[in-house]
């Protein structure tokens, strides 16, 4: 039994418009939610073994405070394919991942993010920014990761819908 985390970026600024897409920072409220989900996975006890983050600001900085909050040891592995990316994207990158890690976050972005937790619960969750799913994977190595893997999800927490923290 494998664990995936996915984690969607918190939400990023439009002040700029200048500013590239893929180089967009989180807001306030981005800067504000990325740690709450850290929080919530270690009072969870699912700090990771693995973090895979897409490239962009957004999704690399999500990804950070997050990783502070949960007591993550690591190093946040960056791929560059995560950006803006389909399922299949996400499939190939957890393929790369040492079977001996059972627990691997990974942080994207929609829509790719909503498709493949479809693809592998067989249900359409919406995504909004720093929501995060829990998915089990009856899975043994995750080179066995594919289009078809079905997965159960065991839980969706949006931070908006968490209790204030001070």
């Amino acid at each position: 039994m494998k664990t995936l985390l996915i984690l969607r970026h918190a939400k990023s600024s439009w002040k700029d418009d200048e500013t590239q897409d893929h180089d967009r920072p989180l807001n306030k409220r981005g800067k504000r939610d990325a740690p709450r989900m850290g929080q919530l996975l270690q009072a969870q006890r699912l700090s990771p073994d693995l973090i895979i983050s897409s490239t962009a600001k957004r999704a690399r900085k999500t990804a950070a405070k997050a990783a502070r909050h949960c007591a993550y040891q690591g190093i946040i592995e960056l791929d560059g394919s995560l950006y803006l990316a389909a399922p299949d994207a996400y499939i190939a990158a957890l393929r790369k991942v040492d079977d001996q890690l059972q627990c691997v976050m990974v942080v994207g972005h929609n829509p790719g993010l909503e498709q493949w937790l479809a693809l592998l619960t067989g249900h359409a969750v919406h995504l909004p920014t720093a929501t995060l799913a829990h998915v089990e994977l009856d899975l043994s190595a995750w080179q066995e990761l594919n289009s078809q893997t079905h997965a159960r999800l065991v839980a969706l927490w949006n931070p908006g819908e968490l209790p204030e923290t001070s």
